[in-house]
C-alpha cells in the first residue's frame, strides 16, 4: 500500500477492536479477563503451523505413495 492509498483516521471515527481468544475450549473476549488470566494470554507463543500440502511426503515401506494419501 503506497502513501497515497494510504487511510487515515481521526481518533473520533476509530473503535475499540475487540480480541478473542479460546480458553479451555471456548471463545471469550479477552477484555473480559480477570487480571491472573490477562497475564497468562500476554505470555502465550503463538505459532503459525503449515498447510499439510507443504509438508514433505514420507512413503510407508508398505503402501504405494498414491494410497497412503488421505483425501
Amino acid at each position: 500500500m503506497s502513501e497515497k492509498e494510504r487511510i487515515a483516521l481521526r481518533d473520533d471515527e476509530r473503535q475499540p477492536c475487540e480480541i478473542w481468544t479460546r480458553v479451555m475450549g471456548y471463545h471469550r473476549p479477552v477484555s473480559s479477563f480477570n487480571i491472573g488470566k490477562k497475564s497468562e494470554a500476554s505470555e502465550r507463543k503463538y505459532f503459525r503451523e503449515e498447510p499439510h500440502d507443504a509438508l514433505p511426503q514420507i512413503q510407508h515401506p508398505h503402501v504405494p505413495l498414491a494410497e497412503s494419501r488421505r483425501p
